[in-house]
């Protein structure tokens, strides 16, 4: 579990790429501390397993699943990622409960400077919209951000400078893909409301005759 508060950016050395699958090489200081192989790292946003650490860096293996919901495959070498480490039990939650698992991606549509704040605009897939609520929490490339708008279309956030100097969020420009994810929550509940109707209970054998017979 994650929480979208990144702990740094790192910087991707190079990218082995098959039919459907890959590898992936990624510079990085900050979140090898205390980190093991199998341990695992969020790369914008998608959860991966650190298969081998390197002195300034680890590689992780992407299968064909993660490269067909996320962006992952659009990177390229010398990209720029935001990483984090799993929670650690005694760490603060800062931000909210993150999966790491991307329900798809979006595009960003307009980016707009706001005094000290940058507005953006994600179009994003009629499913994904459905979990969205204003004010609620969606994980953007793996940050934590709170829903200031939504339409039938799209959602908007506000990035404070903290949060553009410490993410690739202000990167982006119109058109380019992002990872989305969900309020985990949300997921849950709508899973529990929409979802298949029970079974229902086997007919009781215990009637009144029964509960006579056996002296009550």
């Amino acid at each position: 579990m994650f929480t979208g508060i990144i702990e740094e950016i790192g910087r991707v050395r190079h990218v082995i790429s098959g039919r459907t699958s890959g590898q992936i090489s990624i510079q990085a200081d900050t979140v090898l501390e205390n980190t093991r192989p199998g341990d695992s790292i969020a790369v914008n946003g998608v959860c991966l397993t650190a298969a081998k650490l390197l002195p300034d860096g680890f590689i992780a293996d992407v299968m064909p699943e993660t490269l067909r919901r996320t962006n992952l495959g659009a990177l390229c070498t010398g990209s720029r990622v935001n990483l984090e480490r799993a929670l650690a039990p005694d760490g603060r939650f800062g931000g909210h409960i993150v999966s790491g698992h991307i329900d798809g991606t979006g595009t960003i549509r307009t980016v707009r400077r706001e005094e000290n704040a940058v507005w953006l605009t994600v179009e994003a897939a009629p499913d994904i919209l459905n979990l969205i609520v204003e004010k609620g929490s969606v994980a953007i490339d793996g940050v934590s951000l709170t829903v200031a708008g939504l339409t039938e279309q799209s959602f908007r956030v506000s990035l404070i400078p903290h949060t553009g100097v410490h993410t690739t969020l202000l990167t982006k420009k119109a058109g380019d893909p992002v990872n989305l994810e969900n309020d985990i929550i949300g997921k849950y509940v709508q899973r529990l409301i929409t979802g298949p109707a029970p079974a229902p209970l086997p007919e009781s054998r215990i009637t009144e005759d029964f509960l006579r017979e056996h002296g009550f």
